[in-house]
């Protein structure tokens, strides 16, 4: 039977095949393709004989077999040839021929080996398709993500169809789990882990390292850099000195900073002065982050995709890895702070307000894709412009662009993957940066999404009144306690409105989803925004007068 019409009994629900959306059918009627067209005649049998086919039981054998002589002599013909390498009819017929002869799992091995329509999503969603009604779930979701790496086209249509099947393969692992019976005490006592362990960390590396190298962007070499100069070389050596990556010549021109393991620098490409990239350059060799980066490209909506960085590629030596990534040259959102800071004033409360929102909404599509980024700070924040004025509709529309976006969140090597682990796995252990250990950490208590949301407390209250945070616990109105910052706030400030921000997010009550409280605390924020015209007006200027001052320094 063709896979078409399978319906797989121990999988997920999977939608239609691509090939119903997509026929190989050939119009007969005016704007016929010219005759020298040697795969027309192949196309026309084609789609007569799947006519003749029928499905189910109905299936005609002496017409599949008919099928199959016409895929198989059509294959055997021009299935190498370069002329048609790009060509969707051959792709199509490539994966009816591997459906009737069941060889799927062959043909899509030698479509890699061949280099062939790799850039078509059609190849990975019927690839998947084919294992999805093998029961190969896991096997599926990789060919999904391979694809999604490549950014396959249609990318948006492929996005869609992998998360339909995310949320299809959750619910078959709810249903498995409950056939399963475990006792009360299995399901009261979700397991614990150190996220940033060495053991933690090796583990999951080990469970990704099949897909790693799947990934487009994904160079790895068992020997030592290469270069003429150590890339762990200081600024001083390394400056206007030339890396050869991948066939790319990158001129280090300076740093944009340089942390405990790693060190960022801003270089150009194959001395093109207008192409700017940032050099990350890891020692040891960390692959996890292009990981992360690699997730996000799979499921982060495109409208909210810049809002989170990207990289291009990553190389991996035996003593360093250097990733490739979007350089960016208007600085952090500690720049920002800190810009205040040295003329004795704090950021007036409009641009606070901005830039909270900027970060509800951040941490709002992170967390509802079960990515946690672990590394919340203002340094990994950076800072963009719009292209144009905010206006009140800006803060109206849900929907978002370069126009409206404000930050651009970085740094993903302490970024939790919840996917890789089970539902329910929550985490302990200090995020080890000073000042940014939420309360759960701060008590000895598991922690999931509180690493993130406290970040954002921390970063609000060092805009508000430029000092890091401190907190204590008040009485609740209705009886109880909760933690507050200890700094009061101004009374021409929108009190209310930022004490509940804080309220929220320092008072957990569980470890389950915050998508919610964040979509309401922005919906909070974005209302009192568009409700003043005058308000988005000083907006307006006030990010102008800081561009101005900061890209001129």
């Amino acid at each position: 039977m063709v896979i078409l019409d399978r319906t797989p009994a121990a999988a997920p629900e999977v939608t239609s095949s691509p090939l119903q959306r997509s026929s190989l059918r050939v119009p007969r009627e005016g704007g016929e393709p010219p005759p020298s067209d040697p795969i027309l005649p192949y196309l026309r049998s084609i789609s007569r004989a799947m006519d003749e086919l029928g499905t189910g039981p109905q299936c005609d054998p002496s017409a599949l077999d008919q099928l199959k002589c016409y895929l198989t002599e059509c294959i055997k013909k021009y299935g190498d040839e370069y002329q048609y390498s790009t060509d969707p009819r051959l792709l199509k017929i490539w994966i009816l021929y591997a459906d009737v002869t069941e060889a799927f799992p062959k043909v899509y091995k030698q479509l890699e080996e061949k280099r062939m329509f790799l850039e078509h999503a059609l190849l990975y969603e019927s690839y998947a398709l084919y294992l999805c009604a093998e029961g190969k779930l896991q096997e599926a979701d990789k060919v999904y993500a391979i694809g999604i790496s490549r950014k396959a086209e249609p990318l948006d249509h492929l996005k869609k169809t992998h998360l339909t099947f995310l949320k299809h393969l959750e619910h078959f692992v709810e249903e498995a789990d409950l056939d399963a019976q475990p006792s009360k005490k299995q399901k009261n006592e979700p397991s614990a882990v150190d996220p940033w362990s060495v053991s933690s960390r090796n583990t999951l590396l080990e469970t990704i390292n099949d897909d790693l190298r799947k990934f487009a962007g994904y160079h790895k070499s068992n020997k030592v850099y290469y270069g003429k100069v150590a890339l762990t070389s200081s600024l001083h050596i390394l400056r206007n000195k030339v890396i050869e990556l991948g066939g790319r010549k990158y001129q280090i021109k300076g740093s944009t900073g340089t942390g405990a393991f790693a060190k960022v620098y801003k270089a150009t490409v194959d001395g093109n002065a207008e192409e700017m990239v940032a050099l990350k350059i890891q020692n040891p060799p960390f692959p996890w982050e292009f990981y992360m980066y690699r997730q996000l490209d799979m499921r982060i909506p495109e409208v909210e995709r810049p809002s989170f960085g990207y990289v291009h590629e990553v190389h991996i030596f035996s003593d360093v890895s250097v990733l490739v990534c979007d350089y960016l040259p208007y600085g952090t959102l500690l720049d920002v702070i800190n810009s205040h800071l040295v003329v004795d004033r704090h950021m007036d409360e409009v641009l606070c307000m901005y830039y909270t929102i900027e970060m509800l909404q951040m941490l709002e599509t992170l967390h509802s894709v079960g990515i946690i980024h672990g590394d919340f700070k203002p340094d990994n924040m950076l800072v963009c412009y719009p292209s144009g004025d905010i206006t009140e509709e800006t803060f109206r529309s849900e929907t978002r662009d370069e126009q409206n976006q404000g930050l651009c969140l970085v740094d993903w090597g302490r970024g939790i993957d919840l996917n890789l682990l089970r539902p329910g796995t929550v985490f302990h252990g200090d995020c080890g940066t000073s000042g940014f250990s939420c309360v759960e950490m701060q008590e000895n208590r598991n922690w999931t999404y509180q690493v993130d949301t406290y970040g954002l407390c921390v970063i609000a209250h060092m805009m508000l009144h430029g000092v890091a945070m401190s907190i204590e616990k008040v009485p609740r109105a209705g009886g109880g306690c909760e933690y507050q910052p200890k700094l009061p706030f101004r009374r021409y400030w929108n009190v209310e409105m930022w004490r509940k921000l804080f309220s929220t997010l320092l008072n957990a009550p569980s470890n389950d989803s915050d998508v919610a409280a964040l979509r309401g605390l922005r919906a909070s924020f974005r209302e009192h925004m568009c409700g003043s015209r005058q308000l988005v007006g000083k907006l307006n200027q006030m990010l102008a007068k800081q561009k101005a001052s900061l890209c001129s320094s």
